[in-house]
């Protein structure tokens, strides 16, 4: 079964780089969102939605199958375990 990902990151951010390459080399299929490239509404909404996952609003963040699993940082094998790679 394939896995629900949303990536939310910021453009400038080494962490979150790794993170994408990371899911690109395992195949993962996930949405990646800028959160520093939206600007108004669209940005104040994506901040309240990953401020209900991560209320640091730390980056980056990946959100697993709507929320069952929430990974702030990278961290590979938190990253292989949930989405069994």
């Amino acid at each position: 079964m394939a896995n629900d990902c949303t990536l939310y990151a910021l453009s400038t951010c080494i962490h979150c780089r790794r993170m994408k390459v990371f899911l690109e080399d395992n195949e993962v299929d996930f949405d990646n969102i800028f959160v520093d490239k939206l600007r108004g509404d669209e940005r104040k909404d994506i901040i309240d939605k990953i401020r209900n996952y991560n209320p640091k609003l730390s980056f980056p963040t990946l959100v697993v199958n709507g929320g069952q699993c929430i990974i702030v940082g990278f961290h590979k094998d938190q990253i292989e375990e949930a989405l069994d790679l």
